[in-house]
């Protein structure tokens, strides 16, 4: 199965494309979009529409995971986000791909075990995990991070119903002791 990740935002917006081929993580590509800081928003949100698109036709994942909104401090910001997640969410939607949406601590605790962890965390566990010569780009490590979390998912999803994270050993233990 092909996942693609996307870790929205107006400047920034980091994609992941994962293959989960029997229970192994193989990487296939990442990136950041940075559209030019100097247009407006709507051009902006253009140009991601654009990229996004074009990645899901050049990639063709079998379905996509975007980071869902956060509580943030500035109304403003949020919107932003919102926005440049819509645009994201159009552009796969249109395709006819599934989308699934994960908190970004759900995300988080799916790779490095703490829903609470740094970016540089994040970074360092998708480069362990891919494989990869080093850690990828902040938003493009999240986006990865968030594909994994799908991919991890499907792998436990019995033992967790549907929760992309693994089980607890210690939960696991319990259940097989007599």
């Amino acid at each position: 199965m092909r996942i693609l990740g996307i870790d929205p935002g107006s400047a920034a917006t980091g994609f992941g494309i994962v293959d989960s081929e029997a229970g192994r993580l193989i990487h296939v590509a990442h990136g950041t979009l940075r559209p030019s800081p100097r247009s407006s928003m709507a051009e902006r949100l253009h140009y991601l529409h654009q990229a996004i698109s074009e990645v899901v036709r050049d990639h063709a994942p079998d379905a996509a995971v975007i980071e869902q909104v956060f509580v943030s401090a500035s109304a403003r910001s949020a919107l932003v986000l919102g926005q440049a997640r819509g645009v994201a969410l159009a552009a796969v939607g249109a395709s006819g791909r599934a989308v699934i949406e994960y908190s970004a601590s759900r995300i988080k605790l799916a790779v490095t075990g703490n829903g609470r962890a740094g970016k540089v965390q994040v970074q360092n566990m998708v480069r362990r995990l891919l494989e990869l010569d080093r850690p990828p780009a902040q938003d493009a490590a999240d986006a990865l991070a968030a594909a994994i979390c799908y991919a991890n998912a499907g792998r436990i999803g019995a033992l967790t119903q549907g929760v992309c994270f693994p089980a607890k050993r210690s939960a696991l233990r319990a259940r097989r002791a007599p």
